[in-house]
């Protein structure tokens, strides 16, 4: 192994990525924009839902009630509609999300301490936001249900609010959120897409900078020169490596300062695991480049083998553990689930090396793994 054939390789590398603008742009540019679409454009948040109200009762306790709805974060109030057809409009052009339908002698039944129905239509074509908006208005109804319930016992009774509100808790129950206390998306997607996006970008710049070779023809320099395959591939790769750990310290950066993701864990253990992790990635491109003999072909083959599995496969939208039995198989076999579970650890829980050792064994294991296949598969032809 020679360090000046290797210097040599890498440097003109380098000299390639820094003279052709799409691989300059697809190197230093690209991952950043990736990170501010997602970042900004991916939410999984549920607030400020479009809502119109129907109020045939217009009484003081309807207009408590709709109050609740209009005052709270999650619903934004765009007006009362005048009946069922003018709401279903409203719901058919997608104007609002959710329809509160408050009928006649509503506040004179709850008055006199009989039940009341309301109806409520959510706009059912986005299940996850629907299923949400269920989850408030069922929280709403229950809290005003609980009001209303205390007034009245108070006044039968001759109690306090407060005594009256407290007879009818007989179980309280409080929830306290660990590590997202403010349950932001943002706070764990943001995080993530740095694992996704380095799962994307450097499998292609690894597969396109080979296979460009292969295309050109001047991959037979190589096949006549005394450079071996081992130092021809770690010159070729030793760039890549470099300009995606700068990208790592680039996407940590928007993603704590942007988008104000609180970093609890150590620095030092997450770049470390993040070069690993990197490693693997890189890897991923080495053995396509292997594989194929167009830039087309590798693109293609590494699009497949990054972008789905860095999106369905790692827990960056869909839990691991909600997965079905072979998509859990599948998340188990690729790197980005165990890199997901570093980020989330460093990121929110402030735990370690102590606590993720697995995750980084198995990026390491993946890594060692990727690299004797790409050099198994990389065959240095003479020049014949």
């Amino acid at each position: 192994m020679n360090i000046t054939r290797i210097n040599a390789v890498a440097y003109k590398e380098w000299r390639e990525i820094v003279r052709d603008r799409l691989f300059f742009t697809l190197a230093f540019v690209v991952p950043a924009a990736l990170t501010l679409l997602f970042g900004y454009g991916l939410s999984l948040d549920v607030e400020h839902i479009p809502l119109a109200i129907i109020d045939y009762d217009h009484s003081a306790l309807s207009r408590e009630y709709a109050h609740r709805f209009s005052d709270s974060r999650y619903f934004d109030l765009k007006g009362y509609a005048a009946s069922e057809r003018e709401a279903g409009a409203l719901l058919t052009a997608g104007t609002v999300r959710a329809v509160l339908l408050i009928p006649e002698h509503f506040g004179q039944r709850l008055q006199s301490g009989r039940a009341a129905e309301v109806q409520t239509l959510i706009d059912g074509t986005f299940p996850f936001r629907a299923q949400t908006a269920k989850g408030y208005v069922t929280a709403i109804n229950a809290a005003f249900s609980l009001g209303v319930l205390a007034d009245y016992l108070a006044q039968a009774r001759g109690l306090s609010p407060a005594d009256a509100q407290r007879a009818l808790q007989t179980l309280r129950v409080e929830v306290r959120y660990l590590y997202n206390q403010s349950v932001k998306s943002v706070w764990s997607i943001a995080p993530k897409l740095l694992m996704a996006i380095m799962m994307m970008s450097p499998p292609f710049l690894t597969a396109l900078g080979i296979v460009r070779e292969k295309e050109s023809g001047s991959i037979f320099n190589i096949y006549a020169s005394t450079v071996s395959r081992g130092e021809f591939l770690i010159g070729k790769l030793l760039p890549y490596l470099a300009i995606s750990s700068l990208n790592v310290l680039v996407l940590w950066a928007l993603a704590c300062f942007l988008f104000g993701a609180p970093f609890k864990g150590d620095p030092l253990f997450f770049f470390a695991a993040a070069v690993l992790y990197v490693g693997c990635t890189t890897g991923i491109g080495l053995l396509v480049s292997a594989a194929v003999r167009t830039q087309v072909a590798a693109m293609m083959g590494t699009m497949i083998l990054t972008v789905v599995p860095a999106v369905l496969y790692s827990g960056i939208l869909i839990p691991i553990p909600s997965l079905s039995a072979a998509a859990s198989v599948i998340a188990h076999l690729l790197p980005g689930m165990y890199f997901a579970d570093i980020v989330t650890g460093s990121f929110l829980k402030g735990v370690g090396l102590a606590e993720l050792w697995p995750q980084v064994l198995a990026l390491a294991t993946y890594a060692a793994a990727l690299y004797v296949a790409g050099y198994l598969l990389f065959r240095k032809r003479t020049a014949s």
